[in-house]
Protein backbone atom coordinates (compact mmCIF):
# COMPACT_ATOMS: atom_id res chain seq x y z
CA UNK A 1 0.00 0.00 0.00
CA UNK A 2 1.20 3.50 -0.78
CA UNK A 3 1.33 6.40 1.66
CA UNK A 4 -1.76 8.61 1.05
CA UNK A 5 0.35 11.78 1.07
CA UNK A 6 2.69 10.32 -1.56
CA UNK A 7 -0.26 9.34 -3.75
CA UNK A 8 -1.76 12.80 -3.47
CA UNK A 9 1.55 14.29 -4.56
CA UNK A 10 1.74 11.89 -7.51
CA UNK A 11 -1.80 12.79 -8.61
CA UNK A 12 -0.99 16.47 -8.34
CA UNK A 13 2.22 15.94 -10.30
CA UNK A 14 0.32 14.15 -13.06
CA UNK A 15 -2.21 16.98 -13.27
CA UNK A 16 0.60 19.51 -13.57
CA UNK A 17 2.33 17.40 -16.25
CA UNK A 18 -0.88 17.23 -18.27
CA UNK A 19 -1.34 21.00 -18.07
CA UNK A 20 2.24 21.92 -18.88
CA UNK A 21 3.28 19.14 -21.25
CA UNK A 22 0.29 17.29 -22.67
CA UNK A 23 -2.16 20.08 -23.43
CA UNK A 24 0.30 22.17 -25.52
CA UNK A 25 1.33 19.05 -27.41
CA UNK A 26 -2.27 18.13 -28.12
CA UNK A 27 -2.98 21.63 -29.40
CA UNK A 28 -0.10 21.36 -31.87
CA UNK A 29 -0.18 17.72 -32.93
CA UNK A 30 -3.20 15.95 -31.48
CA UNK A 31 -3.14 12.16 -31.07
CA UNK A 32 -3.65 9.30 -33.50
CA UNK A 33 -7.21 8.76 -32.28
CA UNK A 34 -9.57 10.15 -29.69
CA UNK A 35 -9.83 6.99 -27.60
CA UNK A 36 -7.37 4.15 -27.05
CA UNK A 37 -8.65 0.78 -25.90
CA UNK A 38 -7.34 -2.74 -25.33
CA UNK A 39 -7.45 -5.18 -28.24
CA UNK A 40 -10.70 -7.07 -27.76
CA UNK A 41 -11.96 -5.99 -24.36
CA UNK A 42 -12.34 -2.34 -25.17
CA UNK A 43 -11.06 -1.12 -21.80
CA UNK A 44 -9.97 2.51 -21.88
CA UNK A 45 -6.17 2.84 -22.00
CA UNK A 46 -4.95 5.94 -20.20
CA UNK A 47 -2.19 8.10 -21.58
CA UNK A 48 0.01 7.47 -18.54
CA UNK A 49 -0.11 5.19 -15.50
CA UNK A 50 1.35 6.00 -12.10
CA UNK A 51 1.37 4.40 -8.63
CA UNK A 52 -1.97 6.14 -8.05
CA UNK A 53 -3.58 3.70 -10.51
CA UNK A 54 -2.72 0.75 -8.26
CA UNK A 55 -3.23 2.55 -4.96
CA UNK A 56 -5.60 -0.13 -3.66
CA UNK A 57 -3.24 -2.98 -4.49
CA UNK A 58 -1.58 -4.76 -1.59
CA UNK A 59 1.70 -6.30 -2.71
CA UNK A 60 1.68 -9.30 -0.38
CA UNK A 61 -2.00 -10.12 -0.92
CA UNK A 62 -2.46 -9.26 -4.60
CA UNK A 63 0.97 -9.72 -6.19
CA UNK A 64 3.33 -11.58 -3.89
CA UNK A 65 6.17 -13.85 -4.96
CA UNK A 66 6.42 -16.61 -7.57
CA UNK A 67 5.30 -20.02 -6.24
CA UNK A 68 3.45 -18.34 -3.37
CA UNK A 69 -0.21 -17.36 -3.16
CA UNK A 70 -1.91 -15.81 -5.00
CA UNK A 71 0.54 -16.95 -7.75
CA UNK A 72 0.09 -13.72 -9.73
CA UNK A 73 3.81 -13.78 -10.58
CA UNK A 74 4.04 -17.47 -11.49
CA UNK A 75 3.64 -20.98 -10.12
CA UNK A 76 7.35 -21.87 -9.88
CA UNK A 77 9.97 -19.98 -7.86
CA UNK A 78 12.60 -19.71 -10.62
CA UNK A 79 10.33 -20.16 -13.66
CA UNK A 80 12.34 -20.24 -16.92
CA UNK A 81 15.70 -19.71 -15.18
CA UNK A 82 15.37 -23.32 -14.06
CA UNK A 83 13.58 -24.90 -17.03
CA UNK A 84 12.14 -23.37 -20.16
CA UNK A 85 8.50 -23.78 -21.09
CA UNK A 86 7.65 -26.91 -23.06
CA UNK A 87 7.84 -26.20 -26.78
CA UNK A 88 4.89 -28.22 -27.97
CA UNK A 89 4.06 -27.78 -31.66
CA UNK A 90 0.58 -28.96 -32.57
CA UNK A 91 0.77 -31.63 -35.30
CA UNK A 92 -1.42 -34.21 -36.95
CA UNK A 93 -0.75 -35.08 -40.56
CA UNK A 94 -3.52 -37.08 -42.18
CA UNK A 95 -2.28 -40.61 -41.56
CA UNK A 96 -0.55 -42.16 -38.58
CA UNK A 97 2.65 -42.73 -40.58
CA UNK A 98 2.83 -39.09 -41.73
CA UNK A 99 2.22 -37.91 -38.16
CA UNK A 100 4.99 -40.16 -36.89
CA UNK A 101 7.34 -38.63 -39.46
CA UNK A 102 6.33 -35.09 -38.42
CA UNK A 103 6.80 -35.94 -34.71
CA UNK A 104 10.29 -37.28 -35.37
CA UNK A 105 11.09 -34.19 -37.44
CA UNK A 106 9.94 -31.84 -34.68
CA UNK A 107 11.85 -33.75 -31.99
CA UNK A 108 14.97 -33.64 -34.19
CA UNK A 109 14.50 -29.85 -34.53
CA UNK A 110 14.46 -29.40 -30.75
CA UNK A 111 10.79 -29.64 -29.80
CA UNK A 112 10.42 -30.71 -26.18
CA UNK A 113 6.85 -32.06 -26.12
CA UNK A 114 4.36 -33.61 -28.53
CA UNK A 115 0.90 -32.29 -29.35
CA UNK A 116 -1.59 -34.31 -31.39
CA UNK A 117 -4.21 -32.82 -33.70
CA UNK A 118 -7.00 -35.20 -34.72
CA UNK A 119 -9.18 -35.17 -37.80
CA UNK A 120 -12.87 -34.30 -37.50
CA UNK A 121 -14.20 -37.89 -37.65
CA UNK A 122 -11.96 -38.87 -34.74
CA UNK A 123 -13.07 -35.78 -32.80
CA UNK A 124 -16.69 -36.81 -33.36
CA UNK A 125 -16.16 -40.47 -32.50
CA UNK A 126 -16.56 -41.89 -36.03
CA UNK A 127 -14.37 -44.45 -37.77
CA UNK A 128 -12.84 -43.49 -41.10
CA UNK A 129 -15.22 -45.71 -43.08
CA UNK A 130 -18.34 -44.21 -41.50
CA UNK A 131 -20.58 -42.33 -43.93
CA UNK A 132 -20.29 -39.30 -41.62
CA UNK A 133 -16.51 -39.31 -42.14
CA UNK A 134 -16.54 -39.20 -45.93
CA UNK A 135 -14.34 -36.42 -47.29
CA UNK A 136 -13.01 -35.44 -43.86
CA UNK A 137 -10.54 -38.24 -43.10
CA UNK A 138 -7.17 -36.78 -42.17
CA UNK A 139 -8.18 -33.25 -43.19
CA UNK A 140 -7.65 -31.34 -39.92
CA UNK A 141 -5.31 -33.75 -38.18
CA UNK A 142 -4.44 -37.41 -37.88
CA UNK A 143 -7.07 -40.12 -38.38
CA UNK A 144 -7.12 -42.52 -35.42
CA UNK A 145 -9.34 -45.56 -35.72
CA UNK A 146 -7.69 -48.11 -33.44
CA UNK A 147 -4.73 -48.79 -31.20
CA UNK A 148 -2.87 -49.87 -34.34
CA UNK A 149 -2.82 -46.21 -35.45
CA UNK A 150 -1.40 -45.17 -32.08
CA UNK A 151 1.29 -47.82 -32.40
CA UNK A 152 2.29 -46.25 -35.72
CA UNK A 153 2.11 -42.64 -34.52
CA UNK A 154 4.51 -43.40 -31.65
CA UNK A 155 6.76 -45.83 -33.49
CA UNK A 156 10.29 -45.18 -32.22
CA UNK A 157 9.03 -42.71 -29.58
CA UNK A 158 9.16 -44.18 -26.06
CA UNK A 159 6.29 -42.78 -24.00
CA UNK A 160 8.56 -42.73 -20.97
CA UNK A 161 10.64 -40.00 -22.66
CA UNK A 162 7.95 -37.60 -23.90
CA UNK A 163 5.00 -35.60 -22.69
CA UNK A 164 2.06 -35.75 -25.11
CA UNK A 165 -0.87 -33.36 -25.35
CA UNK A 166 -3.97 -34.58 -27.18
CA UNK A 167 -6.51 -32.06 -28.44
CA UNK A 168 -9.53 -34.30 -28.11
CA UNK A 169 -12.76 -33.74 -26.20
CA UNK A 170 -15.91 -35.86 -26.51
CA UNK A 171 -13.92 -39.09 -27.23
CA UNK A 172 -11.03 -38.03 -24.91
CA UNK A 173 -11.56 -41.07 -22.69
CA UNK A 174 -11.08 -43.41 -25.69
CA UNK A 175 -7.84 -41.74 -26.82
CA UNK A 176 -6.56 -41.69 -23.24
CA UNK A 177 -7.38 -45.41 -23.01
CA UNK A 178 -5.32 -46.01 -26.16
CA UNK A 179 -2.40 -43.99 -24.78
CA UNK A 180 -2.45 -45.99 -21.55
CA UNK A 181 -2.75 -49.25 -23.50
CA UNK A 182 0.25 -48.26 -25.62
CA UNK A 183 2.19 -47.40 -22.47
CA UNK A 184 1.36 -50.85 -21.10
CA UNK A 185 2.64 -52.35 -24.37
CA UNK A 186 5.90 -50.43 -24.05
CA UNK A 187 6.29 -51.43 -20.42
CA UNK A 188 5.99 -47.86 -19.11
CA UNK A 189 4.58 -47.76 -15.56
CA UNK A 190 1.31 -45.86 -15.66
CA UNK A 191 2.43 -43.44 -12.97
CA UNK A 192 5.25 -42.33 -15.32
CA UNK A 193 2.98 -41.42 -18.26
CA UNK A 194 3.00 -37.66 -18.84
CA UNK A 195 0.75 -35.50 -20.94
CA UNK A 196 -2.64 -33.86 -21.21
CA UNK A 197 -6.02 -34.59 -22.75
CA UNK A 198 -8.10 -31.54 -23.56
CA UNK A 199 -11.32 -33.29 -22.41
CA UNK A 200 -13.18 -29.96 -22.09
CA UNK A 201 -16.68 -30.68 -23.35
CA UNK A 202 -18.36 -27.57 -21.95
CA UNK A 203 -16.45 -25.33 -24.33
CA UNK A 204 -17.63 -27.56 -27.19
CA UNK A 205 -21.20 -26.53 -26.39
CA UNK A 206 -20.02 -22.90 -26.29
CA UNK A 207 -17.72 -22.59 -29.28
CA UNK A 208 -16.60 -25.61 -31.33
CA UNK A 209 -19.68 -27.89 -31.43
CA UNK A 210 -17.70 -31.16 -31.68
CA UNK A 211 -19.72 -32.78 -28.93
CA UNK A 212 -21.28 -36.25 -28.92
CA UNK A 213 -23.21 -36.89 -25.72
CA UNK A 214 -25.57 -34.69 -23.70
CA UNK A 215 -24.01 -32.60 -20.90
CA UNK A 216 -24.86 -34.87 -17.97
CA UNK A 217 -23.24 -38.11 -19.25
CA UNK A 218 -20.37 -36.03 -20.64
CA UNK A 219 -19.71 -34.75 -17.12
CA UNK A 220 -19.85 -38.33 -15.83
CA UNK A 221 -17.15 -39.42 -18.30
CA UNK A 222 -14.97 -36.49 -17.26
CA UNK A 223 -15.28 -37.21 -13.53
CA UNK A 224 -14.56 -40.90 -14.21
CA UNK A 225 -11.32 -39.76 -15.86
CA UNK A 226 -10.49 -37.57 -12.85
CA UNK A 227 -11.00 -40.50 -10.49
CA UNK A 228 -9.12 -43.06 -12.57
CA UNK A 229 -6.13 -40.85 -13.30
CA UNK A 230 -5.75 -39.71 -9.70
CA UNK A 231 -5.11 -43.37 -8.83
CA UNK A 232 -3.42 -44.71 -11.97
CA UNK A 233 -1.71 -41.87 -13.90
CA UNK A 234 -1.00 -39.09 -11.38
CA UNK A 235 1.42 -37.29 -13.73
CA UNK A 236 -1.11 -37.04 -16.54
CA UNK A 237 -3.25 -33.90 -16.75
CA UNK A 238 -6.85 -35.04 -16.91
CA UNK A 239 -8.29 -31.95 -18.56
CA UNK A 240 -7.14 -28.81 -20.32
CA UNK A 241 -9.87 -26.32 -19.56
CA UNK A 242 -9.82 -24.30 -22.70
CA UNK A 243 -10.30 -20.60 -23.14
CA UNK A 244 -8.52 -20.75 -26.47
CA UNK A 245 -11.59 -21.73 -28.49
CA UNK A 246 -13.78 -19.31 -26.57
CA UNK A 247 -11.40 -16.50 -27.55
CA UNK A 248 -11.21 -17.76 -31.13
CA UNK A 249 -15.01 -17.54 -31.31
CA UNK A 250 -14.75 -13.82 -30.58
CA UNK A 251 -14.66 -13.43 -26.78
CA UNK A 252 -12.86 -10.57 -25.07
CA UNK A 253 -9.92 -11.24 -22.78
CA UNK A 254 -12.17 -10.83 -19.72
CA UNK A 255 -14.79 -13.20 -21.19
CA UNK A 256 -12.07 -15.73 -21.97
CA UNK A 257 -11.01 -15.59 -18.33
CA UNK A 258 -14.52 -15.75 -16.88
CA UNK A 259 -15.94 -18.49 -19.09
CA UNK A 260 -12.82 -20.65 -18.84
CA UNK A 261 -12.62 -20.45 -15.07
CA UNK A 262 -16.40 -20.83 -14.93
CA UNK A 263 -16.07 -24.13 -16.79
CA UNK A 264 -13.35 -25.09 -14.33
CA UNK A 265 -15.71 -24.40 -11.44
CA UNK A 266 -18.35 -26.58 -13.08
CA UNK A 267 -15.92 -29.51 -13.46
CA UNK A 268 -14.70 -29.22 -9.87
CA UNK A 269 -18.30 -29.03 -8.62
CA UNK A 270 -19.22 -32.16 -10.58
CA UNK A 271 -16.24 -34.09 -9.26
CA UNK A 272 -16.85 -33.05 -5.65
CA UNK A 273 -20.51 -34.05 -5.97
CA UNK A 274 -19.43 -37.57 -6.92
CA UNK A 275 -17.47 -37.80 -3.66
CA UNK A 276 -13.97 -37.01 -4.90
CA UNK A 277 -11.75 -35.00 -2.57
CA UNK A 278 -10.77 -31.74 -4.25
CA UNK A 279 -7.10 -32.06 -3.34
CA UNK A 280 -6.94 -35.54 -4.91
CA UNK A 281 -7.81 -34.45 -8.45
CA UNK A 282 -7.39 -30.67 -8.65
CA UNK A 283 -3.58 -30.79 -9.03
CA UNK A 284 -4.13 -32.60 -12.35
CA UNK A 285 -6.32 -29.85 -13.81
CA UNK A 286 -4.68 -27.67 -16.43
CA UNK A 287 -5.78 -24.76 -18.59
CA UNK A 288 -5.35 -23.63 -22.19
CA UNK A 289 -5.44 -19.99 -23.28
CA UNK A 290 -5.01 -18.01 -26.48
CA UNK A 291 -2.27 -15.44 -26.93
CA UNK A 292 -3.71 -12.54 -28.91
CA UNK A 293 -2.17 -9.46 -30.47
CA UNK A 294 -2.20 -6.94 -27.62
CA UNK A 295 0.90 -8.00 -25.71
CA UNK A 296 0.25 -6.15 -22.47
CA UNK A 297 -3.43 -7.11 -22.28
CA UNK A 298 -2.49 -10.76 -22.72
CA UNK A 299 0.21 -10.61 -20.03
CA UNK A 300 -2.30 -9.06 -17.64
CA UNK A 301 -4.83 -11.76 -18.53
CA UNK A 302 -2.45 -14.60 -17.68
CA UNK A 303 -1.46 -12.96 -14.39
CA UNK A 304 -5.12 -12.37 -13.47
CA UNK A 305 -6.00 -15.99 -14.33
CA UNK A 306 -3.53 -17.36 -11.81
CA UNK A 307 -4.71 -15.04 -9.05
CA UNK A 308 -8.38 -15.72 -9.74
CA UNK A 309 -7.99 -19.51 -9.74
CA UNK A 310 -6.09 -19.49 -6.44
CA UNK A 311 -8.90 -17.50 -4.83
CA UNK A 312 -11.64 -19.60 -6.40
CA UNK A 313 -10.11 -22.87 -5.24
CA UNK A 314 -9.58 -21.64 -1.71
CA UNK A 315 -12.82 -19.70 -1.21
CA UNK A 316 -15.27 -21.93 -3.13
CA UNK A 317 -13.77 -25.37 -2.60
CA UNK A 318 -11.64 -25.11 0.55
CA UNK A 319 -8.62 -26.53 -1.28
CA UNK A 320 -5.59 -26.80 0.97
CA UNK A 321 -2.96 -28.39 -1.27
CA UNK A 322 -0.98 -25.57 -2.95
CA UNK A 323 -0.95 -27.60 -6.18
CA UNK A 324 -4.76 -27.43 -6.24
CA UNK A 325 -4.61 -23.64 -6.34
CA UNK A 326 -1.87 -23.27 -8.95
CA UNK A 327 -3.22 -22.54 -12.40
CA UNK A 328 -0.87 -24.12 -14.94
CA UNK A 329 -1.57 -23.48 -18.57
CA UNK A 330 -0.65 -24.14 -22.17
CA UNK A 331 -0.82 -21.31 -24.69
CA UNK A 332 -1.40 -21.28 -28.43
CA UNK A 333 -0.92 -18.22 -30.57
CA UNK A 334 -4.21 -16.99 -32.00
CA UNK A 335 -5.24 -18.76 -35.17
CA UNK A 336 -8.08 -16.28 -35.74
CA UNK A 337 -5.55 -13.46 -36.20
CA UNK A 338 -3.72 -15.21 -39.06
CA UNK A 339 -4.47 -13.88 -42.51
CA UNK A 340 -4.42 -15.46 -45.95
CA UNK A 341 -3.19 -12.13 -47.31
CA UNK A 342 0.56 -11.45 -47.00
CA UNK A 343 1.13 -14.66 -45.06
CA UNK A 344 4.68 -13.65 -44.05
CA UNK A 345 3.07 -11.07 -41.76
CA UNK A 346 1.81 -14.00 -39.71
CA UNK A 347 5.38 -14.78 -38.63
CA UNK A 348 5.49 -11.38 -36.95
CA UNK A 349 2.06 -11.79 -35.34
CA UNK A 350 3.01 -15.19 -33.96
CA UNK A 351 6.30 -13.89 -32.55
CA UNK A 352 4.63 -11.09 -30.61
CA UNK A 353 1.89 -13.39 -29.35
CA UNK A 354 4.52 -15.90 -28.22
CA UNK A 355 6.32 -13.10 -26.39
CA UNK A 356 3.09 -12.28 -24.55
CA UNK A 357 2.70 -15.91 -23.47
CA UNK A 358 6.26 -16.07 -22.13
CA UNK A 359 6.04 -12.73 -20.35
CA UNK A 360 2.79 -14.03 -18.84
CA UNK A 361 4.39 -17.21 -17.51
CA UNK A 362 3.02 -20.04 -19.68
CA UNK A 363 4.04 -23.65 -18.96
CA UNK A 364 3.97 -24.75 -22.59
CA UNK A 365 3.53 -23.06 -25.93
CA UNK A 366 2.47 -23.77 -29.50
CA UNK A 367 3.36 -21.22 -32.14
CA UNK A 368 1.26 -21.31 -35.31
CA UNK A 369 2.74 -21.79 -38.76
CA UNK A 370 2.40 -18.81 -41.06
CA UNK A 371 0.35 -20.80 -43.60
CA UNK A 372 -2.29 -22.16 -41.21
CA UNK A 373 -4.89 -19.76 -42.61
CA UNK A 374 -4.54 -21.73 -45.84
CA UNK A 375 -3.83 -25.38 -44.99
CA UNK A 376 -1.98 -27.73 -42.66
CA UNK A 377 1.46 -26.22 -42.06
CA UNK A 378 4.43 -27.35 -44.13
CA UNK A 379 7.68 -28.54 -42.59
CA UNK A 380 9.28 -25.21 -43.41
CA UNK A 381 6.60 -23.12 -41.70
CA UNK A 382 6.55 -25.45 -38.69
CA UNK A 383 10.32 -25.10 -38.38
CA UNK A 384 10.03 -21.31 -38.50
CA UNK A 385 7.33 -21.42 -35.82
CA UNK A 386 9.51 -23.58 -33.59
CA UNK A 387 12.56 -21.39 -34.23
CA UNK A 388 10.43 -18.43 -33.07
CA UNK A 389 10.16 -20.06 -29.65
CA UNK A 390 13.83 -21.01 -29.57
CA UNK A 391 14.97 -17.47 -30.42
CA UNK A 392 12.60 -16.14 -27.78
CA UNK A 393 14.04 -18.57 -25.22
CA UNK A 394 17.72 -18.19 -25.97
CA UNK A 395 18.23 -14.75 -27.50
CA UNK A 396 15.56 -12.31 -26.29
CA UNK A 397 16.25 -12.20 -22.54
CA UNK A 398 12.52 -12.55 -21.82
CA UNK A 399 13.15 -15.82 -19.95
CA UNK A 400 15.92 -14.51 -17.73
CA UNK A 401 13.83 -13.07 -14.88
CA UNK A 402 10.52 -14.05 -13.33
CA UNK A 403 7.44 -11.96 -14.24
CA UNK A 404 9.48 -9.23 -15.96
CA UNK A 405 6.50 -6.88 -16.32
CA UNK A 406 5.44 -7.20 -12.68
CA UNK A 407 5.41 -3.76 -11.11
CA UNK A 408 4.55 -1.98 -14.36
CA UNK A 409 1.87 0.50 -13.33
CA UNK A 410 -0.07 -0.25 -16.52
CA UNK A 411 0.23 -4.04 -16.37
CA UNK A 412 -0.66 -4.14 -12.67
CA UNK A 413 -3.64 -1.84 -13.22
CA UNK A 414 -4.83 -3.85 -16.22
CA UNK A 415 -4.39 -7.11 -14.27
CA UNK A 416 -6.69 -5.70 -11.57
CA UNK A 417 -9.22 -4.45 -14.14
CA UNK A 418 -9.40 -7.76 -16.02
CA UNK A 419 -9.78 -9.68 -12.78
CA UNK A 420 -12.61 -7.40 -11.60
CA UNK A 421 -14.43 -7.60 -14.95
CA UNK A 422 -14.05 -11.38 -15.14
CA UNK A 423 -15.39 -11.81 -11.60
CA UNK A 424 -18.37 -9.61 -12.52
CA UNK A 425 -19.09 -11.94 -15.45
CA UNK A 426 -18.77 -14.96 -13.14
CA UNK A 427 -21.30 -13.33 -10.80
CA UNK A 428 -23.71 -13.15 -13.75
CA UNK A 429 -23.01 -16.81 -14.49
CA UNK A 430 -23.78 -17.73 -10.87
CA UNK A 431 -27.04 -15.78 -11.04
CA UNK A 432 -28.04 -17.98 -13.97
CA UNK A 433 -27.31 -21.20 -12.10
CA UNK A 434 -23.73 -21.84 -13.18
CA UNK A 435 -21.96 -22.41 -16.47
CA UNK A 436 -23.87 -25.52 -17.50
CA UNK A 437 -27.21 -23.76 -17.18
CA UNK A 438 -25.88 -20.57 -18.78
CA UNK A 439 -24.58 -22.61 -21.73
CA UNK A 440 -27.82 -24.56 -22.12
CA UNK A 441 -29.74 -21.27 -22.11
CA UNK A 442 -27.39 -19.92 -24.82
CA UNK A 443 -26.53 -16.91 -22.62
CA UNK A 444 -22.77 -17.52 -22.84
CA UNK A 445 -22.91 -17.99 -26.60
CA UNK A 446 -24.84 -14.73 -27.05
CA UNK A 447 -22.28 -12.76 -25.05
CA UNK A 448 -19.49 -13.98 -27.32
CA UNK A 449 -21.46 -13.55 -30.54
CA UNK A 450 -22.26 -9.94 -29.72
CA UNK A 451 -18.58 -9.11 -29.24
CA UNK A 452 -17.55 -11.03 -32.37
CA UNK A 453 -20.11 -9.09 -34.42
CA UNK A 454 -18.89 -5.75 -33.09
CA UNK A 455 -15.25 -6.58 -33.81
CA UNK A 456 -16.05 -7.72 -37.35
CA UNK A 457 -17.92 -4.47 -37.96
CA UNK A 458 -14.89 -2.54 -36.73
CA UNK A 459 -12.66 -4.43 -39.18
CA UNK A 460 -15.00 -3.90 -42.12
CA UNK A 461 -15.34 -0.18 -41.37
CA UNK A 462 -11.58 0.22 -41.00
CA UNK A 463 -11.80 1.32 -37.35
CA UNK A 464 -9.80 -1.82 -36.47
CA UNK A 465 -6.68 -2.10 -38.62
CA UNK A 466 -5.60 -5.54 -39.81
CA UNK A 467 -2.33 -5.07 -41.65
CA UNK A 468 -2.47 -6.47 -45.16
CA UNK A 469 -6.25 -6.95 -45.05
CA UNK A 470 -7.89 -3.53 -44.69
CA UNK A 471 -4.72 -1.39 -44.69
CA UNK A 472 -1.34 -1.66 -46.39
CA UNK A 473 -2.75 -4.10 -48.94
CA UNK A 474 -0.76 -5.24 -51.96
CA UNK A 475 -1.57 -7.17 -55.09
CA UNK A 476 -0.08 -10.61 -54.71
CA UNK A 477 -0.15 -14.09 -56.17
CA UNK A 478 -0.10 -16.80 -53.56
CA UNK A 479 2.73 -19.16 -54.46
CA UNK A 480 3.29 -21.58 -51.60
CA UNK A 481 3.75 -25.29 -51.16
CA UNK A 482 0.71 -26.41 -49.16
CA UNK A 483 0.09 -29.69 -47.42
CA UNK A 484 -3.00 -31.52 -48.65
CA UNK A 485 -4.81 -34.74 -47.90
CA UNK A 486 -6.04 -36.66 -50.94
CA UNK A 487 -8.79 -39.19 -51.62
CA UNK A 488 -6.02 -41.77 -51.92
CA UNK A 489 -4.92 -41.00 -48.34
CA UNK A 490 -8.50 -41.58 -47.17
CA UNK A 491 -8.71 -44.87 -49.06
CA UNK A 492 -5.45 -46.08 -47.50
CA UNK A 493 -6.71 -45.25 -44.03
CA UNK A 494 -9.92 -47.21 -44.62
CA UNK A 495 -7.91 -50.16 -45.97
CA UNK A 496 -5.79 -50.06 -42.84
CA UNK A 497 -8.91 -50.08 -40.67
CA UNK A 498 -10.33 -53.05 -42.57
CA UNK A 499 -7.05 -54.90 -42.12
CA UNK A 500 -7.23 -54.39 -38.34
CA UNK A 501 -10.78 -55.75 -38.28
CA UNK A 502 -9.76 -58.82 -40.28
CA UNK A 503 -6.82 -59.62 -38.00
CA UNK A 504 -8.38 -59.04 -34.56
CA UNK A 505 -10.40 -61.45 -32.42
CA UNK A 506 -13.99 -60.30 -32.99
CA UNK A 507 -15.36 -62.37 -30.10
CA UNK A 508 -12.91 -60.72 -27.72
CA UNK A 509 -13.89 -57.29 -29.04
CA UNK A 510 -17.58 -58.03 -28.58
CA UNK A 511 -17.01 -59.29 -25.04
CA UNK A 512 -15.03 -56.21 -24.03
CA UNK A 513 -17.60 -53.87 -25.57
CA UNK A 514 -20.38 -55.67 -23.68
CA UNK A 515 -18.46 -55.14 -20.43
CA UNK A 516 -18.20 -51.45 -21.30
CA UNK A 517 -21.94 -51.33 -21.98
CA UNK A 518 -22.72 -52.94 -18.63
CA UNK A 519 -20.45 -50.46 -16.87
CA UNK A 520 -22.17 -47.54 -18.62
CA UNK A 521 -25.49 -48.88 -17.34
CA UNK A 522 -24.14 -48.91 -13.78
CA UNK A 523 -22.22 -46.30 -11.82
CA UNK A 524 -18.84 -48.00 -12.40
CA UNK A 525 -15.81 -46.19 -13.77
CA UNK A 526 -15.71 -46.36 -17.57
CA UNK A 527 -11.94 -46.23 -18.02
CA UNK A 528 -10.93 -49.81 -17.05
CA UNK A 529 -13.31 -51.56 -19.49
CA UNK A 530 -12.48 -48.98 -22.14
CA UNK A 531 -8.76 -49.71 -21.85
CA UNK A 532 -9.44 -53.44 -22.14
CA UNK A 533 -11.60 -52.85 -25.23
CA UNK A 534 -9.00 -50.82 -27.12
CA UNK A 535 -6.31 -53.36 -26.24
CA UNK A 536 -8.15 -55.93 -28.37
CA UNK A 537 -8.45 -53.29 -31.13
CA UNK A 538 -11.99 -52.10 -30.65
CA UNK A 539 -12.19 -48.91 -32.70
CA UNK A 540 -12.94 -45.35 -31.67
CA UNK A 541 -16.28 -45.55 -33.45
CA UNK A 542 -17.24 -48.85 -31.84
CA UNK A 543 -16.47 -47.61 -28.33
CA UNK A 544 -18.28 -44.31 -28.91
CA UNK A 545 -21.27 -46.13 -30.43
CA UNK A 546 -21.69 -48.15 -27.21
CA UNK A 547 -21.85 -44.90 -25.27
CA UNK A 548 -24.11 -43.31 -27.89
CA UNK A 549 -26.54 -46.19 -27.37
CA UNK A 550 -26.48 -45.75 -23.60
CA UNK A 551 -26.20 -41.97 -23.25
CA UNK A 552 -27.78 -40.64 -26.43
CA UNK A 553 -26.49 -37.84 -28.67
CA UNK A 554 -26.73 -34.12 -27.99
CA UNK A 555 -28.44 -32.18 -30.77
CA UNK A 556 -27.91 -28.70 -29.38
CA UNK A 557 -29.99 -26.44 -27.19
CA UNK A 558 -33.60 -26.32 -28.34
CA UNK A 559 -33.20 -29.29 -30.73
CA UNK A 560 -35.86 -31.97 -30.87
Amino acid sequence: MFDPDDLEAIRAGKDEWEREQVEPTLERFGERRERFTTDTGGQEVQRLYTPADIAEQDYEEDVGYPAEEPYTRGVYPTMYRGRLWTMRQYAGMGTARETNERFHYLLDQGQTGLSMAFDLPTQMGYDSDDSMAQGEVGKSGVAIDSLRDFETVFDGIPLADVSTSMTINAPASVLLAMYIALGDQQGVPREELRGTIQNDVLKEYIARNTYIYPPEPSMRIITDIFEFCADETPNFNTISISGYHVREAGATAAQELAFTLGNGIEYVDAAVETGLDVDEFAPQLSFFFAAHNNILEEVAKFRAARRMWARIMEERFDATDPASKQLKFHTQTAGSTLTAQQVDNNVVRVAYQALAAVLGGTQSLHTNGKDEALALPTEESVRTALRTQQILAHESGAADTVDPLGGSYYVESLTDDLEAEAFDILDSVDERGGMLRAIEDQWVQRQIQDVAYDRQQETESGDRIVVGVNKFEIEERQEMDLEEVTEEDERRQIDRLNSVREERDDEAVEAKLNTLRETAQSDGNLLPPMIEAVKVYATVGEVCDVLRDEFGEYRGAGAV
